[in-house]
Order: C-alpha cells, then sequence, then structure tokens
C-alpha cells in the first residue's frame, strides 16, 4: 500500500504562523507543517505583499498529517486552542485581514468537521461573542520564504518574546488553562 495514501493535508489560518507551526509539529502524526499564504489573489505572493493586506491571503500553515495516527478532527481542535476564533481580521496584536482565522477545507468531509466543530465550540459557552473564523475552500497555498520557516526553532529567543510580548500566551492560558504556552 502506497504510503501517500494515509496522507491528509490540512489548511490553517491562526494569525502569525510562527505561532502556529509549534503546536503541530509536536503532534504524533503530524508529517510537516510549512508557513505561507492561503485564499488570495495574488500568485506566490512575497511577505511584505501580504503585509499590506491588499493581496486577499492569509497567513497560515499547511500541516500534512497521516491519517492512520491523527485525524482531521484532532487537528481542528488543536487549532481552536491555539487563536481567538472571535477576533475578525486581527490575531492579538496583529491587525488586518491577512491575520483572519480560517480553516481552508480540502474535501467536503473537512468541511463538514470543520463546521460541525465551530458549531460545537459557539455551543460550549467559552466564548462570549461569536466565534467569526471563516471556513472556506482550499484555493491556494504558497510557501513563505524560507526565514519565516521553522521560526521558533531557528530564533528561540525572539520568538518567544513575540508569542508573549503579542498577547497570544497570555490569552491561550487564561482562556484554556494551565500549559498552553509553552509552545
Amino acid at each position: 500500500m502506497d504510503e501517500q495514501e494515509h496522507l491528509e493535508k490540512a489548511t490553517l489560518a491562526g494569525g502569525c504562523f510562527w505561532c502556529m507551526e509549534p503546536p503541530f509539529d509536536a503532534l504524533d502524526g503530524v508529517v510537516s507543517t510549512i508557513s505561507g499564504y492561503a485564499g488570495g489573489q495574488v500568485e506566490n505572493p512575497s511577505y511584505e505583499q501580504v503585509c499590506s493586506g491588499t493581496t486577499g491571503h492569509a497567513e497560515a500553515i499547511q500541516v500534512t498529517f497521516d491519517t492512520r495516527k491523527i485525524s482531521f478532527d484532532e487537528i481542528v481542535e488543536v487549532f481552536w486552542r491555539q487563536i481567538d476564533p472571535t477576533a475578525e481580521n486581527r490575531q492579538f496584536a496583529d491587525v488586518g485581514s491577512q491575520y483572519r482565522t480560517a480553516i481552508f477545507y480540502h474535501s467536503d468531509e473537512q468541511r463538514r468537521i470543520a463546521e460541525q466543530s465551530k458549531q460545537a465550540l459557539e455551543q460550549s459557552g467559552r466564548y462570549d461573542r461569536p466565534i467569526v473564523t471563516e471556513i472556506e475552500p482550499y484555493t491556494n497555498f504558497y510557501p513563505a520564504e524560507d526565514y519565516h520557516q521553522k521560526y521558533y526553532r531557528s530564533n528561540p529567543t525572539h520568538y518567544k518574546m513575540y508569542r508573549s510580548g503579542s498577547g497570544r500566551a497570555g490569552y491561550l492560558k487564561k482562556v484554556w488553562g494551565e500549559g498552553e504556552d509553552e509552545h
């Protein structure tokens, strides 16, 4: 049996992609994560173009995972625990449509799972504002420049200062409890 048969992709926008890679890299069954740009109109955009907010892209990660070890349901559950799903066109200190939250589904099954998960989170009472995370069809993904890939490993001091200073670490700890700010 071909190994590729068990591999699936998830494309997730959760604000700064630097902060999105570590939690997924730590999961058993995740084969790779790539930081990049999803959902826009410009082909192969640069970081500067995406930061301008005019390309329609969101900073995102693309997660390749082995469905024999981890499910898309589990990927989505980890995703919700990394973001503020009530913030429109921003995540923490980063403001603009390029920092919106979204699940770009690759199949009808992924769409169904994402929508059910979002509905369950809305009904959980965890948030006092509406969840604005978009669930939209996957159209494109362009890898970010090399210096953005695995930034938490190549620049750990700056990464930790950014994660804490942006407000993400404190927010996640407040909403989800102890241990969520360790990435």
